[in-house]
């Protein structure tokens, strides 16, 4: 929907609600409340209309309007506020400066259309999902090649989340199939969750101890939660 809502989580009562577009099909394709560098706490939209969107959260207030060559599926915010990540219906993807709007980079390797990303804790590195069925993997002091390409098994890589300590890289296919990566083994350790439904998301708890996927389908929909299992703490965790 083109619409744009804010709720209070205590109550689930509606701070702000506004008409993001005007245009009827530039459907909301991703949001993320960020802080910037100066410590303000900003919202970030990517919608159909080629836009990417800035808000305050205080007042809702319309900061930024900038507009891409392409619709944007994706946008996603470095840990310290100054870059994005803004992908959509081109096979390249770009690194863009917020307080502008320009590209400061650009990451080619993808051979269809983009649909997620998330950015390590560390800053560093960035991870892109495509229609190609990969997840790939950069390193933003060189974005010349992908660090690795991580394969799907169905389709599209929707959604991307890493870890807030970094260890874990986690990748959704439309359907039925999530992969766990480890990144402190270079990503070449994984485990794959195989179920019914079609994936509606999924997240890390904030002390990475739990794992959620969302599944809305009619027949199997719901929230599935996975806790982290412990080998032995002071060497490995596996899932």
């Amino acid at each position: 929907m083109e619409s744009l809502y804010a709720r209070r989580l205590e109550d689930d009562g509606i701070v702000f609600s506004t008409r993001v577009t005007d245009d009827e099909n530039a459907i909301t394709n991703s949001l993320e409340i960020y802080q910037d560098p100066n410590g303000s706490r900003r919202l970030v939209v990517a919608n159909n209309d080629c836009s990417v969107r800035i808000f305050d959260t205080k007042y809702f207030d319309l900061l930024n309007h900038y507009v891409f060559p392409w619709s944007v599926n994706s946008v996603s915010v470095n840990p310290d506020g100054t870059l994005f990540a803004v992908l959509g219906d081109h096979e390249d993807g770009l690194v863009v400066d917020p307080k502008c709007g320009k590209p400061i980079g650009k990451v080619r390797g993808h051979l269809d259309y983009s649909f997620s990303s998330a950015w390590h804790p560390d800053g560093n590195i960035l991870a892109t999902g495509s229609q190609d069925t990969t997840c790939r993997l950069w390193d933003i002091r060189n974005l010349s090649q992908s660090l690795a390409v991580l394969g799907g098994r169905l389709g599209s890589i929707r959604c991307i989340k890493f870890s807030s300590d970094g260890r874990f890289l986690a990748t959704a296919e439309p359907i039925d199939f999530v992969h766990i990566y480890d990144c402190f083994a270079d990503y070449g350790k994984s485990h794959e969750i195989d179920f019914f439904g079609e994936i509606a998301g999924l997240s890390f708890s904030p002390d990475t101890e739990a794992f959620y996927i969302g599944v809305a389908d009619q027949t199997y929909g719901g929230l599935m939660e996975f806790k982290r299992r412990h080998q032995h703490h002071y060497l490995n965790c596996l899932w």
